[in-house]
């Protein structure tokens, strides 16, 4: 088994989701238990594709998995500022370190380009909310 403690991503993956799951314990009780719960369940999501990348021969789609949970959360993030929930300076931070995750993610996965992996280049579309049901991580990718 591959180890995963000592990926500079695995950490600052695994940061994310403390500083989350701080944030929300002041939502209100009418989005703790909706939009916290699943900005949390995306930032626990987060931290497994990472861990299952580093594990799988195939990295590449689990990296493209780790883009799009890092996309769910900005948004999920997004809401929750606009609708006043979450404070300015709370949000201006945790996105700084979505930024950071998706950063060394994208790094990741551009370090397979020409190495007989699939295609670096990750468009819009793959990064994009058009998979919002389900998650890339249960189930063995594609």
């Amino acid at each position: 088994m591959a180890q995963y403690k000592h990926l500079k991503i695995y950490k600052a993956s695994y940061d994310l989701l403390l500083r989350i799951t701080q944030a929300i314990k002041g939502f209100a009780r009418e989005y703790k238990y909706t939009l916290g719960e699943k900005l949390q369940n995306e930032a626990i999501e987060l931290v497994i594709c990472i861990y299952k990348a580093n594990s799988a021969h195939n990295k590449t789609e689990y990296i493209k998995s780790i883009l799009e949970h890092v996309q769910f959360i900005e948004l999920f993030l997004r809401i929750s500022h606009d609708l006043q929930i979450l404070s300015r300076e709370h949000y201006a931070q945790i996105v700084e370190m979505t930024q950071g995750v998706a950063k060394q993610a994208q790094a990741w996965l551009n370090s397979f380009d020409g190495k007989g992996s699939e295609s670096a280049s990750v468009t819009a579309k793959q990064r994009g909310l058009s998979h919002f049901v389900g998650d890339g991580c249960h189930e063995q990718p594609t």
